[in-house]
């Protein structure tokens, strides 16, 4: 039986944390808000992560870190599209296209940046199936999570710090009198100022622009240290009680939880 749970009991970082710990084989399935991803690994190495319905063919991977010019991904496209990646890597490599080291490099950093992503994952399910390895037709790597946990970690205190100043994207946003000119913002900074309106909640500023959470209160703390924006309560609704989207904050009810989930996962 697949180890199941919840995001808001466990962090995707706990999660490696246990996965390492254990040296476990196997894969982590993540189902978060809009889409699910999938982290293979062997021995508690990481070896192969996919999400949503991402193209994550070699070929085009290797092309959009511009290993592969446009030229030579369309004739690999046209003449190999349906090549397994173990095949085709070999075959770029016979073909002088890229070294073994430029395919193992691109691939554990996109790997390793899917796992970044799910950091931002701070509600949804998650089960660990021991019997599900990675594809066969796919080049497998393997990584350390050591250095991955870190990150998580430091990650995590952003999220706790941006909670404390944000607890609730229920809330809307208007502008201040500050005007907005000879203001440098990102596209996705202008993309959520865009939607400023006190009708609008942060949560539907978010769901607009397919941002999660995390994204979205990092914009908008952003924006309210700049003196851009203010929360107010939305205009003509009640303002509901936001749901708890984090770990539990009662110490003993976690430490419970976690040696719980340690013995599971041993077990598998």
């Amino acid at each position: 039986m697949a180890l199941r749970g919840n995001l808001r009991d466990f962090t995707v970082t706990q999660l490696l944390n246990l996965i390492n710990l254990a040296q476990k084989t196997g894969t982590l399935v993540v189902d978060g808000p809009n889409e699910q991803a999938h982290i293979a690994f062997r021995e508690g190495k990481l070896a192969y992560a996919r999400i949503g319905q991402e193209d994550n063919r070699l070929a085009t991977i290797l092309h959009k870190t511009n290993r592969l010019s446009v030229n030579q991904y369309r004739t690999i496209m046209e003449r190999a599209g349906k090549m397994p990646d173990k095949e085709l890597g070999l075959m770029l490599i016979n073909a002088g296209y890229v070294l073994q080291s430029d395919i193992l490099q691109n691939l554990q950093s996109y790997y390793t940046d899917i796992i970044r992503r799910l950091f931002t994952w701070v509600e949804g399910f998650f089960r660990f199936e021991a019997e599900l390895m990675a594809p066969d037709d796919r080049i497998n790597v393997r990584i350390d999570l050591e250095n991955i946990i870190i990150e998580g970690s430091r990650q995590l205190r952003e999220w706790e710090q941006l909670q404390d100043e944000i607890p609730s994207l229920d809330m809307a946003l208007k502008f201040t009198e500050r005007p907005l000119k000879n203001i440098n913002l990102s596209v996705e900074e202008w993309r959520v100022v865009s939607y400023i309106n006190p009708r609008n909640t942060m949560r539907q500023i978010g769901s607009a622009n397919k941002m999660n959470e995390m994204e979205v209160r990092r914009i908008v703390y952003g924006l309210l240290q700049a003196g851009l924006v203010e929360i107010v309560r939305p205009e003509g609704a009640q303002v509901p009680v936001p749901a708890r989207t984090f770990p539990t904050e009662n110490r003993e009810e976690q430490k419970s939880l976690v040696n719980k989930l340690i013995r599971r996962i041993r077990s598998l």
